[in-house]
């Protein structure tokens, strides 16, 4: 019966995994929107990592604290433009649909977006305001591209809740099905010994019986025998 259980539920494995559940409505197309937007990520963010390059955070009409704070800032910038983000943001492409992937891209995207901002704005406080502008066009591709993948991960969290839901439900009734097999009385077994004896065969003796007839003719010929006489007979 255990192996009647275990063939159960690995058929109810079997067939969720072959099972495809609809996404939610207004879920982003990987292949369509969300790539689009994974494009602009990309070029806005080599872009912003030029524009903080090209700055010359010494010279701005600031104190030596903030143009200190400042420059932090950048170095910080620069380091997860060119370094974290790239990588984060190649393993959500090669899977869009991996929750895991697209929440440590998620919130790294929220992380530069709050030292961006502040950064972005002691650059129009202190900067040039040519160099402010710039970099505040990629600011604003990358904010939105943050709104988007959040809204996708929302939608994939759903769907990904749906199947787990039915998942456990579908496993439930296997399991149900599985011990109500379980206990089921065993059908009956005929247990043929093979070491038993075989039974010797017993040949049954053939009766003779004798006619009438023939006995009578046996009698009637042991009678008719000739007599010969005795030699002290024949003499006298």
């Amino acid at each position: 019966m255990r192996a009647v259980a275990f063939v159960i539920l690995f058929s109810a494995f079997a067939s969720l995994a072959a099972a495809q559940v609809p996404a939610p409505p207004g879920a982003l197309n990987p292949s369509s929107a969300l790539s689009g937007d994974l494009d602009k990520l990309q070029s806005a963010a080599s872009q912003a990592n030029l524009d903080i390059a090209h700055m010359r955070i010494e010279k701005w009409k600031a104190d030596g604290a903030s143009k200190q704070q400042a420059q932090a800032n950048a170095d910080s910038l620069q380091r997860n433009l060119t370094t974290a983000l790239p990588g984060l943001l190649a393993n959500f492409r090669a899977a869009p649909q991996d929750l895991n992937a697209g929440f440590k891209l998620y919130r790294n995207l929220n992380a530069l977006y709050d030292v961006l901002v502040s950064f972005t704005e002691s650059a129009g406080a202190f900067g040039p305001r040519n160099e402010y502008e710039e970099l505040a066009q990629q600011l604003n591709v990358i904010d939105a591209v943050r709104h988007d993948l959040g809204d996708h991960l929302e939608n994939l969290t759903a769907s990904t809740q749906s199947e787990i839901t039915e998942l456990r439900t579908r496993i439930q009734t296997m399991q149900q099905a599985a011990a109500a097999a379980a206990a089921a009385p065993p059908p009956k077994k005929v247990v043929v010994d093979d070491n038993e004896p075989a039974k010797k065969a017993v040949h049954k003796k053939k009766s003779t019986t004798t006619t009438g007839a023939g006995s009578s003719a046996s009698q009637a010929g042991s009678s008719t025998q000739p007599t010969t006489p005795s030699p002290s007979a024949k003499s006298q």
